[in-house]
């Protein structure tokens, strides 16, 4: 039995961010540098290596990446007035806050703080508004990757029934509400799957383009699975692995070898939708410099 192509992640983030070179340099041409402030605040260690990433990612490509340490202790107020601050600044183009936040600070109110031209994660109401409405803005990283990925691997949307598992406001809600869209990479036909979702096998198996993104390590295996269907795995899982020298390894919300016998194609975890999400980041923030010409 033929195994699912794999969609590589690593290789098409490579590409997109390649495909940006141009922009950049135009932008440098006119005295810009397309920059980005990210703000962590408290020790979570996850947020640290995610930001460590963005980081480099940026400077190989000659952007401006700058990160706050910010105390986990600071207040609301402090918090918000130093994004005031970032929105003031001209070097900052794009504004992000990395999440989670300590459990004293709202989060929501956090961010309605960020200046909607500076919404790098493309997560604010107005930006997730325009979104909706098919208005021009910055979208979601991860969800715009996805599309990327879907693109860069030739997969057809138009007309297929694309299947999403998981309601977040950062994955789920947001590339169901893309994918059913008419527009390139759209024109599906949309079901949005949850927690209440009943004989959710039965519906997942009708999928197209199955998406997975409910943060349940392998829950997602053959049975869930049409032949010849598109599966993207959204969901990075930290699992026990006594063999492994860290003694735990990452995992999707996919059983990867039991689906790979039945997809057509696949995305990995690590280094499928992963990538993605930083690339659009800079995708993003190359925009938001484009942008403030225009103001």
């Amino acid at each position: 039995m033929s195994k699912a192509k794999v969609i590589d992640g690593k290789q098409i983030a490579k590409d997109v961010r390649a495909s940006l070179n141009p922009r950049i340099d135009a932008l440098k041409a006119k005295g810009v540098t397309p920059g980005l402030a990210v703000v962590l605040v408290g020790d979570d260690p996850a947020s640290h290596v995610y930001v460590k990433m963005k980081g480099k990612a940026f400077k190989k490509l000659g952007l401006v990446s700058e990160t706050l340490r910010i105390p986990g202790n600071i207040s609301q107020d402090e918090l918000i007035k130093l994004i005031h601050e970032l929105n003031q600044d001209d070097k900052f183009h794009g504004i992000l806050v990395q999440l989670p936040l300590p459990d004293h600070l709202d989060e929501q109110i956090i961010l309605d703080h960020i200046d909607n031209d500076k919404d790098a994660d493309g997560l604010l109401p107005a930006s997730m508004g325009k979104m909706v409405l098919g208005m021009e803005g910055p979208l979601p990283c991860t969800p715009h990757g996805i599309l990327m990925l879907l693109k860069h691997s030739g997969i057809e949307t138009s007309g297929k029934h694309a299947v999403v598992i998981g309601r977040s406001n950062i994955v789920g809600k947001p590339i169901a509400n893309l994918l059913l869209q008419k527009r390139e990479l759209g024109n599906c036909t949309v079901t949005l799957c949850h927690s209440r979702t009943k004989n959710l096998q039965e519906v997942c198996q009708q999928a197209d383009i199955l998406i997975a993104a409910i943060g349940k390590p392998e829950f997602v295996d053959r049975d869930f699975v049409k032949k010849g269907a598109v599966i993207i795995d959204v969901g990075v899982n930290r699992v026990d692995a006594p063999e492994k020298k860290k003694g735990y390894k990452l995992v999707g919300d996919v059983n990867y070898s039991d689906v790979e016998e039945v997809a057509s194609a696949i995305t990995p975890v690590p280094g499928g939708v992963g990538p993605m999400t930083i690339t659009m980041l800079i995708y993003n923030t190359v925009y938001l410099a484009e942008k403030s010409l225009e103001n």
